[in-house]
């Protein structure tokens, strides 16, 4: 169990799969001494928070309760997680006007009570929605966060370490660009201690492309995907509140990025007390490039249609 050295509060906004899970995640790894949680539907978020707060007497001391917006203001992390979900045949971009709507006011309703937290957004289309918090936050980019190609890396790395047969905490390997289909491999940078990874161009395709449709898959096996991705969101928040700068490839603004300006995309980024404090230059070989800057300007794309 990890021990908070300070008092911590995060607040979790949207109770659905994701929110639940990561609470829960967040609750049994005892990674903050405050967790709020707040949902449109009062009566979900008060379900969830008293299912959890009777499963106290088996873990530790954290202190979780069903609240609403003016508890944001002692946040120091505030994770949206609320939003239309990913139905079967959907895409992210898909849910793009839909949750657009919905985080107008759940981003009103943070400012209002917090100006000094970091908001980490779940919320897909999460690069999308990660700049669309910047805008109408007014907070610096370094304390807007998505959880962007986190969980993509850690699939590729999964899939990699099963055809391997080595555990993929050992495998280096990294997806980056749109946490969705213009999403891109870095095979020219992956490893194991040093030593590149040889693969036939088949057996690339089948892994990228299982990596890829992995949301799918889930999807339209169970209608949802939650744990991947709240312990993704565990291993940010630790990152946030234990300072601790590791490498993450979470979804940030980029400016004059191999190529890519004024756009969140998930690349490997030094996370710590402050937010994101580096965007780590990666050397991409001349395909990579095309197709990270392919993935920036479909987003871009999507973007103009919004009104911001």
């Amino acid at each position: 169990m990890t021990t908070q050295l300070r008092s911590s509060r995060v607040v979790i906004i949207g109770t659905g799969a994701v929110g639940a899970t990561t609470a829960y995640t967040l609750l049994l790894r005892e990674r903050v001494s405050e967790l709020v949680l707040i949902d449109a539907n009062k009566d979900r978020a008060l379900g969830e928070a008293l299912d959890m707060n009777h499963g106290l007497p088996f873990t530790g001391g954290v202190k979780l309760w069903a609240g609403d917006y003016s508890d944001c203001k002692d946040a120091d992390i505030i994770i949206i997680a609320a939003g239309a979900s990913q139905a079967p045949g959907e895409t992210r971009i898909d849910l793009l006007k839909r949750n657009a709507g919905i985080f107008d006011t759940i981003i009103k309703n943070i400012v209002k009570y917090n100006n000094h937290g970091i908001i980490l957004v779940a919320t897909n289309p999460v690069d999308i929605l990660a700049y669309v918090s910047l805008k109408k936050s007014g907070f610096p980019s370094h304390r807007v966060i998505g959880s962007g190609t986190l969980l993509d890396s850690a699939r590729f790395r999964y899939l990699i370490g099963q055809a391997k047969q080595i555990n993929p905490r050992s495998i280096h390997a990294h997806i980056i660009g749109e946490h969705g289909d213009t999403e891109v491999p870095l095979w020219s940078l992956a490893n194991v201690a040093g030593i590149d990874l040889e693969f036939t161009e088949e057996e690339r395709t089948h892994i990228f492309n299982s990596t890829k449709n992995a949301a799918y898959e889930i999807i339209n096996a169970k209608g949802a995907t939650f744990y991947a991705i709240a312990l993704a969101l565990d291993r940010i928040v630790t990152s946030i509140l234990q300072d601790d700068g590791s490498v993450l490839n979470v979804s940030t603004l980029l400016q004059d990025y191999n190529g890519v300006s004024d756009i969140y995309l998930g690349v490997p980024s030094i996370v710590d007390r402050t937010g994101v404090r580096e965007v780590l230059d990666l050397k991409l070989s001349g395909e990579e490039l095309e197709k990270f800057q392919h993935s920036a300007n479909k987003l871009k794309s999507e973007i103009k249609k919004l009104d911001l």
